[in-house]
């Protein structure tokens, strides 16, 4: 059953163009049958999500999983992923850890601020104790299996791109030109 969730993830992934997440993921694909059928898997996460489904697709992802239902942290590419749910008030966040807040610059959280609001989309740069965090937070039983996946995504590029681009890795809200070219310099920095 494993086998067949990391096709689907991966199946959702290029459907999806994820391209970072897609990297990672096609580690599992070499260990998947292509023909596999997930008519049963896909099924599966048809309804509310809850704590199961999203474990299972945090598995599908990633074999580096510790914790227990509600509460994980696990690893993509060396990037530390904790997600947290709270099932009574149908809520959940996925956040990364990216520096510790006094070591931000004024210009790096004027950075993270633009970002919140042009091209960190669903993700989120966000300080609590005296962490700046990439993070997703949703209702849990809204949540589908695809936004599972671009939430994971969004939090990875966001984590990683601190510093540089400050991008969720979607698409993003128009910038005015010169922020534009802003961008275009950092890129070639980089």
């Amino acid at each position: 059953m494993l086998k067949s969730l990391y096709l689907l993830c991966i199946n959702k992934l290029l459907e999806m163009k994820k391209i970072m997440l897609l990297l990672f993921a096609l580690g599992f694909a070499f260990t998947v049958f292509a023909q596999e059928d997930t008519s049963e898997l896909e099924e599966l996460f048809d309804g509310p999500m809850d704590n199961d489904k999203l474990e299972l697709i945090i598995k599908g992802i990633t074999e580096e999983v510790d914790g227990q239902k509600g509460n994980w942290r696990f690893l993509i590419d060396s990037t530390l992923f904790i997600c947290i749910t709270d099932m009574n008030h149908n809520r959940m966040r996925i956040i990364s850890p990216i520096i510790e807040a006094s070591q931000v610059t004024s210009n790096e959280m004027r950075e993270c601020m633009e970002a919140n609001f042009h091209t960190a989309l669903d993700s989120k740069y966000a300080i609590s104790d005296g962490i700046l965090w990439a993070v997703f937070i949703h209702p849990l039983g809204q949540l589908t299996f695809e936004q599972v996946i671009s939430a994971i995504s969004q939090v990875y590029s966001s984590a990683n791109t601190f510093g540089t681009i400050y991008s969720s890795g979607e698409l993003s809200f128009p910038k005015s030109a010169e922020d534009v070219k802003k961008d275009a310099k950092k890129l070639k920095k980089t």
